[in-house]
């Protein structure tokens, strides 16, 4: 068995590196920040300051990022007296310069340690009654002193400094924050933003610039789209549209095998998630050839526009075919019947043949789907090549066996090796079968709704499966115990695409760390990849990790629903997780609430999610399994399950809920969670009324220490005054009239109940 480890020092990072940043790549890393504002000291009714636009570029040379920031702020309204202008500064950057000119003079810049920051942000998150800089607190921070301004005048700020990238495996890892929201960029001074000066944030563009290139695969980011482009040696990246929010990205090293990357996310008191990606290395081995097999219905609902999309699509599929590759064609309606009974070689005499045959398909008669699979399954591939199976339906089984559980029965029996890619055409199909007999074979469903284009649906697969560079992929070690990993089953690697998954992990008392081992196979030969990992016991970063592993996991049970029924169990689970992580899913709940109307809470005392979803009813949403509805559920489920990144997520939840609930005011999910606003508080979806409540006076010494012990409270405060968070045994209310200073044994206490045991 051939073996693949990965190193643990990057190429082109000398060892004489200096010994400070050598020291600061131990230290915890926390994103980089991107916005400063200005912060008036003695501020006048009416004036106000707005940040207008924010730029940053990344240069990154070997694993050492310079990050350059310039700031453009006018000043509108009366003149404006004495100002700081503050910007939070990640604990591991390196400060380098930092450019502000009064006049001919240039500004100096202040570095605060971050004890001395945490003071200035309480006092104005206090003085303010505004949460946004919450998020900052723990970092450090540069201050500088801006004179006067004059009414309408514009200032420019740029400063710079160098931060060492984490290596996530085979990866470096650039973090980014887009800093401070809109109400730090545009503010007044007084109790609220100024009138006119908007919630919409300021623009702020990302651009990455990587020396040596070549080094890296293309990089690719969860958190965001981006756009990359090679201009010779170097790589540029770009965040597309306004940057916002935590932004993540990962650049894979170009080795020979294959590429891993690991990153964790580890909240204190429950088992930890991480994304491990594997990336198919730049080596000169060979795809491995394939025994493709393309089974297509031509029943009599096929005809029209239907069949001349499919024989145009199986013509195109018929050029993707590599030398080394064998074919087969079946076509069926109330018969089955294939071009050859035999393999045919990719050879010119072959593919003519085939192409004449395709032209000459016609659509008539019945539906004989267990006759096609039969077909399709009867002859075996030797193990150094991938059987894959290409099914198109548009219709039920009418002909010959039509129960689906016999004819999955079989399917199982028969498999073998052979990967299944099905495909439905319209609404007239089983979603259940399909779905089903993708799952069995490792491969996925594609849903091809009326009016979209079969050919280039086809076509997007035919690309997608052409070089196959690994099968077989089992994750058989790890340091610590991995459990829940998405796809539960690891799908094969196409040359080009990146395949992501999500897990979870636990751990003991400490941080695991040690050998994580996959092994797959190619061209019939077996194949292990190692890398050295770690899985931390508390990690605060990469928060975007839990809703995405989180909207895999409903992808995948709400497919159990309809593939093997809704049992009580599976129902509860389905619940319970879009209600945790603030999730779409057609099966939590079927109210809509009026502005008014008392939130109504089920037998657990848990609040009734108030979202209103296409499917109005739970039995006919569970048992229906062909139909608009059912299609557009299983393509919803399906969208979940391949959920790579946040804007992904983004779409996919889309397709869940009603248009006109879209836009509520009263509906937030944050950091995984969802509330609903209830007298003026955000009370969380799940909350409990069995467990006790602290009740804690928003910005007094109480709450800021509270934050500090409990930081997973964090988004939370930062973005609700008034808020009521459920722990294991313990609900955490932020609102007026609670209590202002917490002894540390009240600390304590709540820390315990929060987390649990």
């Amino acid at each position: 068995m051939a073996t693949a480890r990965t190193k643990s020092r990057l190429p082109g990072v000398s060892r004489h590196f200096p010994l400070i940043l050598v020291l600061l790549g131990l230290v915890v890393p926390v994103p980089l920040r991107a916005q400063g504002w200005v912060e008036p000291l003695r501020p006048q009714p009416g004036a106000w300051v707005q940040r207008l636009k924010s730029e940053v570029r990344v240069e990154v040379t070997g694993n050492v990022a310079t990050v350059v920031v310039d700031e453009w702020f006018q000043s509108n309204g009366p003149a404006l007296g004495e100002a700081d202008y503050l910007y939070p500064l990640p604990r591991d950057a390196v400060f380098r310069s930092f450019s502000l000119y009064q006049g001919e003079e240039e500004i100096r810049g202040e570095i605060m340690d971050a004890d001395r920051a945490r003071e200035i942000y309480e006092e104005i998150v206090r003085r303010r009654k505004d949460p946004a800089l919450i998020e900052l607190v723990g970092l450090g921070l540069l201050r500088a002193r801006v004179f006067p301004l004059a009414p309408g005048e514009t200032r420019r700020v740029t400063l710079r400094f160098t931060q060492l990238l984490d290596q996530a495996g085979d990866a470096l890892h650039l973090k980014y924050a887009a800093g401070v929201p809109a109400s730090t960029s545009c503010w007044n001074g007084g109790s609220a933003p100024s009138e006119g000066c908007g919630p919409a944030p300021s623009p702020a563009t990302l651009e990455v610039r990587v020396a040596r290139g070549s080094r890296f695969l293309d990089p690719f980011s969860p958190t965001h789209p981006v756009r990359t482009e090679r201009e010779g040696e170097t790589l540029v990246v770009r965040a597309e549209g306004t940057l916002s929010g935590s932004f993540s990205l990962f650049f894979p090293l170009a080795r020979e095998s294959l590429g891993l990357t690991l990153v964790a996310h580890k909240p204190v008191g429950e088992d930890g998630y991480f994304l491990l990606s594997l990336s198919p290395g730049r080596g000169e081995a060979p795809a491995e050839p394939r025994d493709l097999t393309v089974v297509l219905d031509v029943s009599g609902s096929m005809s029209g526009e239907k069949i001349r999309q499919a024989r145009a699509a199986l013509l195109e599929l018929l050029g993707t075919l590599a030398p080394k590759d064998r074919f087969r064609l079946v076509a069926f309606s109330h018969a089955v019947r294939p071009l050859s009974l035999e393999w045919m070689p990719v050879r010119p005499q072959e593919l003519a043949r085939a192409r004449a045959w395709v032209e000459g398909l016609e659509a008539n008669g019945g539906t004989n789907i267990s006759g096609a699979l039969a077909e399709a399954l009867r002859l075996e591939s030797p193990r150094d090549r991938l059987p894959v199976v290409i099914f198109l339906t548009d219709g039920i089984p009418t002909v010959g066996e039509i129960s689906v559980e016999a004819i999955l029965w079989k399917l199982a029996q028969e498999r073998g090796r052979a990967r299944i890619f099905a495909f439905g055409v319209g609404h007239d199909v089983n979603t259940a079968l399909l779905d089903r007999m993708s799952e069995e074979g490792r491969g996925n469903t594609h849903y091809v709704e009326p009016g979209e284009s079969v050919e280039r649906a086809l076509s997007l697969l035919a690309t997608k499966i052409r070089h196959p560079v690994l099968t077989d992929l089992a994750l058989v070690r790890a340091p610590a115990r991995i459990k829940e990993l998405y796809p539960v089953d690891i799908p094969d690697v196409f040359a080009g695409e990146e395949l992501v998954l999500f897990g979870r992990y636990e751990t003991g008392d400490g941080d695991l760390a040690g050998e994580l081992v996959l092994e797959g196979r190619r061209g019939g030969e077996s194949l292990r990849f190692a890398l050295e990992a770690s899985f931390p016991v508390h990690e605060e970063g990469n928060a975007f990790i839990p809703r995405l592993w989180a909207s895999r996991k409903l992808g995948f049970l709400t497919r159990r629903v309809w593939t093997e029924g809704p049992g009580e169990e599976l129902m509860h689970e389905i619940r319970e997780t879009a209600l945790r992580y603030g999730l779409p899913s057609p099966y939590t709940s079927y109210l809509v609430l009026e502005p008014g109307t008392e939130v109504p809470r089920d037998l657990s005392g848990a609040m009734a999610l108030p979202i209103r979803f296409r499917d109005q009813s739970p039995e006919a949403a569970a048992f229906s399994v062909h139909g608009e509805g059912a299609v557009r559920r299983a393509r919803a489920a399906g969208a979940l399950r391949a959920v790579a990144s946040e804007s992904d997520l983004a779409v996919a939840g889309e397709a869940f809920l009603d248009p006109a609930l879209r836009g509520r005011e009263d509906l937030r999910s944050v950091a995984g969670r969802l509330f609903h606003l209830e007298d003026g508080v955000w009370r969380e979806a799940q909350a409990r009324e069995e467990v006790r409540v602290l009740e804690v006076s928003p910005f007094g010494k109480g709450y800021f220490d509270l934050l500090e012990l409990l930081p997973e409270l964090r988004p939370y405060a930062q973005t609700f005054t008034q808020v009521e968070v459920q722990g294991r045994g313990i609900r955490i209310r932020f609102a007026e009239g609670g209590r202002d200073e917490l002894p540390p044994e009240v600390l304590r206490d709540a820390a315990r109940g929060f987390r649990g045991p």
